[in-house]
């Protein structure tokens, strides 16, 4: 088969509700007894599963038509190594896209839709039926490219995470995280719930949650800046990140003036841990993906020195 290019396509996808349920209980027959008997409707998964799958057909024929297809599952991204040239297709989720995003490197990502009647899908902004259109604009250089800031959290042990919404830092259970934290000439130890880094990108979501909550409790909605950031977020693009503190608790050791700020490109968010045990950064909201935060780590947050590049 005569390929129109021979730059390699990385088709991402993800398994299915469905395909999770089967393999935790190895039949459809008892994924469904399962879903049924907690009076939910078992349809809705079937049919979310027929349309991805043959959505991810479509999308495979017509990909290899125009270049050196290769199918890559969610499980395998963090460890994948992506080509300087590679072209990423994303079919799936918003998250999934966000989760792409943080392991490339310059390359460009399409996020496509598979199902828009489910899926809103602020992060893919086409379906399937673009798809050959987009990737040939894309190979001609004929497409815009939205540039995306990540985060970045540097540990003092070399371990290194990006994040292309939001870094949790703090306990991984319900019990109060205890850390120092610094920035600019401003020092203090904290008991909290755990600190949120935000993006750009990710200043609509948990972000959004946070600084809404505290408006509200606060009653600062005359704030204009205050009241922008909750309405709107701030840009994808922008050069700064913003942290919030959630739940500081103030006592005999540990204060409450360094719970919101902004982090700019010069900047470096310090933050030395200091719990014993269960202390983890994640990013993305992937709890699952995290690096250990305990005693005896630091961790530099910064604006990362890459951005994603989302096709638009």
């Amino acid at each position: 088969m005569e390929r129109l290019s021979e730059r390699k396509i990385i088709l991402v996808k993800r398994k299915t509700r469905l395909e999770e349920l089967v393999a935790k209980y190895n039949t459809v027959e008892q994924a469904k007894f399962y879903i049924e008997h907690l009076n939910a409707d078992f349809t809705d998964y079937l049919e979310e599963d027929f349309i991805y799958k043959n959505n991810i057909e479509i999308a495979r024929l017509k990909l290899e038509r125009l270049g050196r297809l290769q199918v890559l599952e969610r499980q395998y991204i963090p460890n994948f190594i992506f080509g300087q040239d590679d072209l990423i297709v994303v079919l799936g989720q918003d998250g999934l896209v966000a989760n792409t995003l943080k392991y490339l490197d310059n390359q460009c990502l399409i996020g496509v839709n598979p199902d828009p009647k489910r899926w809103d899908g602020v992060l893919l902004p086409f379906e399937v039926k673009d798809i050959e259109n987009i990737v040939v604009e894309v190979l001609s250089n004929k497409r815009k490219v939205n540039n995306i800031t990540m985060a970045k959290a540097t540990l003092n042990d070399g371990q290194i995470l990006y994040s292309v919404n939001d870094f949790y830092i703090g306990q991984k259970t319900h019990i109060s995280s205890r850390y120092s934290v610094s920035l600019g000439n401003h020092t203090e130890q904290q008991s909290s719930s755990g600190i949120i880094v935000s993006t750009g990108l990710g200043s609509t979501g948990w972000f959004k949650s946070i600084v809404t909550g505290a408006s509200v409790l606060t009653d600062d909605l005359s704030n204009v800046k205050l009241r922008e950031l909750v309405d709107y977020g701030f840009p994808r693009d922008s050069d700064y990140l913003y942290f919030s503190v959630r739940e500081p608790f103030p006592s005999k050791t540990t204060e409450t003036q360094l719970v919101f700020g902004k982090i700019n490109a010069d900047d470096i968010l310090l933050v030395n841990s200091l719990m014993p045990e269960n202390g983890v950064i994640f990013s993305d909201g992937i709890e699952s993906d995290f690096i250990e935060f305990n005693s005896g780590k630091e961790a530099r947050i910064t604006v990362a020195e890459k951005k994603g590049k989302l096709v638009i």
